[in-house]
């Protein structure tokens, strides 16, 4: 499929999305069968939004349109970033329509063609979106099924469906096709009364592995990103940045950037831009500008910003709360009390944020890399002054987001200078600037005071969480006396924080699985066996022992000299524990991850290759948080500006890694960010167990696990 013509370039023939124009679209629109999603229960408060947003029902969440030719097209607001949904909802379309996986196509986040969705996060797509997309599914098998009844002359009841071909079930002759019953028809339904979706017994595509649909294309470069659109006489901007979160503009000088040749200067209120067709003279120029600030710098720094938190005025939330803590301290036999901290962490993504924007008549149109199409759309024609209609957001792959494109500031610069000057505009951030910019998983502190009783049983849990977020929270085991608290404030940090994949999750288990080792040291006890000891959560208990077998674990107290640690926890529905294996120079305090074993359980599992995907690169990523990655910065000013001082994780980094997802016939869960909870906690519990040092904030650099060492009595 050939993109806009207005491009210089072409989409690859392979290209897995699926874009059309509106011209284009309305062809497609002119016969075939239509089908509209219902909300349910999910996102029900957004109907009156949306129904505003397309002249469809009210209560509507997408639609599929299964064309002439037997294509079936599944329009959904979400976008795709590498978790695998362009794949994994292909099989599910697929599979309850009784279609062949290869005539799915996946029209994905474009805000004129796709319904509204809030974004793409939290690992919600499968488990939110995805009983919707069955039950539409479902009710065009039912349509389809009516039809062919009336084309072959029997009853519904006497047909049956395989690869997009209807037939009688005792004469497999009589047949007739998707596209032989929708050619030169348009037909619109939604059916009120629907039909059941299928049973898990029925699955013929649903749990079979398949490569990502997007993976060749992306392995070839053919794939395309914001950044590698043209338009014929498209400029590049590079915009006036404040040197600090904490400056306001006072004045710019562009006298100096206008003398050079082709060079277009673009003010709008705050916004001062440098224009020119080639990238690096806009930034050659954008030297040239003298800019003159005021300063309101927050005063707190990355040493300083813990004790800034905890006397920082909040507000306290009990989020769960069961027994007695003071009856829980008399009842315990040994008592243990941390704090825990983690520093900021950028999202690092590999494509930086970047946005083309150009007008089609009175319609802007942008194509961003964004995890929020319709939030995109919505800021856009806030700041514009047009009505929805009049924007359209196109988000083409994303090169990674983790929950850091879920903001879209480049986005509404594009379209602002676009309307402006009338030209395509390209708006490429650089590293400096998206570190800038980013919406850092915010620093944070964990207090506990836990006990046992004489038995090694958990007979208390005093939780406080400091600014993390209570996703991930939860005290996970059996105990009688136990409490939750959350303490939340406006502007208690100095630049943006925002969701980083599992936000909070990360931190609260890190907290959480560190101090249940270290009662399970005090009292002498297998940390395995503490754990089963003290839960009753038949998931948790299932996935621990998986991964003790996937692992090879065998008992002994910690500190055992092994480097073995565990760690487990929750998240989007799914269950994991993680057990990992590290060495410690003792010398140096490098920590070196030997090997990381992982059991998932997430309900059913669509697609085990796509999941294992995600389970390993979750597990690769959480590496950086636990090992390294921290956010150096002053103030408002952050010091940290590329990957020369922000260490990720590289491939001589990476262990042996070990993944099992279990089998389980129940509603899919999230798969994008389980994976990645248990690394911090995992990672602390191995160094404890190899060298007996406690390490109490991430990142666990080398400067902290030597002075953990220096603690060793």
């Amino acid at each position: 499929m050939k993109k806009n013509t207005s491009y210089r370039d072409e989409v690859p023939e392979n290209n897995p999305t699926f874009e059309v124009n509106r011209r284009d679209f309305v062809k497609l629109l002119g016969g075939g069968l239509f089908i509209y999603f219902q909300f349910g229960n999910f996102l029900s408060g957004l109907a009156s939004e949306a129904s505003q947003r397309r002249s469809l029902p009210s209560d509507y969440n997408a639609f599929i349109h299964i064309a002439e030719d037997g294509t079936v097209n599944c329009m959904v607001g979400k976008i795709e970033m590498g978790q695998g949904i362009i794949t994994s909802f292909a099989q599910m379309v697929a599979d309850e329509l009784d279609a062949p996986l290869e005539s799915v196509r996946m029209v994905m986040g474009d805000t004129e063609l796709c319904p509204y969705d809030q974004g793409t996060w939290g690992s919600m797509s499968t488990r939110y979106l995805g009983p919707s997309l069955l039950g539409a599914v479902a009710e065009a098998r039912a349509v389809l099924l009516s039809l062919g009844a009336e084309n072959l002359g029997v009853k519904p009841e006497e047909l049956a469906v395989e690869n997009g071909v209807i037939f009688i079930k005792d004469k497999k002759n009589k047949k007739v096709s998707f596209g032989q019953l929708t050619k030169g028809k348009k037909i619109e339904k939604y059916l009120e009364v629907k039909p059941k979706v299928k049973d898990f017994s029925e699955y013929k595509i649903r749990g079979k592995s398949f490569n990502h649909a997007d993976g060749i294309a992306k392995v070839k470069g053919e794939a395309l990103y914001s950044g590698d659109f043209r338009m014929p006489g498209m400029l590049y901007a590079k915009i006036l940045r404040p040197p600090s979160h904490g400056a306001t503009l006072v004045s710019a000088d562009t006298s100096e950037a206008e003398k050079l040749e082709g060079i277009t200067i673009t003010r709008d209120k705050e916004l001062v831009a440098v224009l020119h067709r080639d990238p690096e003279k806009a930034q050659a120029a954008l030297t040239k500008v003298k800019a003159e600030y005021k300063f309101d710098e927050m005063k707190v720094d990355d040493q300083t910003v813990f004790k800034h938190m905890l006397e920082f005025p909040s507000e306290s939330r009990v989020v769960r709360s069961s027994g007695n803590i003071e009856e829980g301290k008399k009842n315990s036999d040994l008592i243990t009390e941390s704090e825990f901290q983690n520093s900021y962490v950028a999202h690092a993504a590999m494509e930086t944020h970047t946005a083309l924007a150009y007008l089609e008549g009175e319609k802007v149109v942008v194509r961003a890399s964004t995890q929020t199409p319709f939030g995109t759309q919505d800021e856009i024609a806030r700041e514009l002054g047009l009505g929805l209609e009049k924007v359209r957001v196109i988000p083409p792959f994303l090169g990674g987001g983790f929950g850091g494109k879920t903001a879209f500031r480049q986005a509404v610069e594009a379209a602002r200078l676009a309307k402006i000057t009338g030209k395509p505009i390209m708006v490429q951030w650089t590293r400096k600037e998206t570190f800038f910019y980013d919406n850092f998983r915010p620093a944070a502190v964990i207090k506990i005071t836990s006990g046992t009783d004489k038995a090694g049983k958990i007979s208390l849990w005093d939780y406080h969480e400091y600014f993390a977020g209570d996703r991930g929270s939860d005290t996970v085991y059996d105990v009688p006396h136990a409490k939750t608290t959350s303490y939340s404030a406006r502007d208690v940090h100095p630049f943006l924080t925002g969701a980083w994949r599992a936000p909070g999750n990360n931190t609260n288990t890190f907290a959480r699985e560190s101090q249940i080792e270290m009662m399970a040291a005090k009292i002498g006890a297998d940390p395995l066996d503490f754990r089963l000891k003290n839960l009753k959560d038949e998931r948790m208990i299932a996935v621990l022992k998986s991964v003790a077998e996937l692992f090879g674990w065998t008992p002994a107290k910690s500190p055992s000299g092994r480097g073995y640690g565990i760690a487990c926890g929750f998240d989007a529905g799914s269950y994991v524990a993680h057990m990992a294996e590290v060495k410690v120079d003792k010398a140096t305090g490098k920590v070196q991850v030997i090997r990381v074993a992982c059991a998932q359980e997430m309900g059913y599992c669509i697609n085990p290759e796509g999941s294992l995907i995600q389970l390993e690169g979750g597990i690769t990523m959480g590496l950086g948080y636990a090992l390294t990655e921290e956010v150096k910065f002053t103030g408002g000013d952050v010091h940290t500006t590329n990957f020369g001082n922000y260490q990720i994780p590289q491939f001589s980094w990476l262990p042996k890694i070990q993944t099992k997802i279990l089998e389980r016939n129940e509603p899919p869960q999230g798969g994008g960010e389980p994976g990645i909870i248990s690394m911090g906690g995992v990672i602390a519990n191995a160094v404890y167990d190899a060298c007996g040092a406690r390490l109490f904030q991430l990142p666990m650099t080398p400067e902290r696990v030597l002075a953990a060492i220096g603690k060793i009595k």
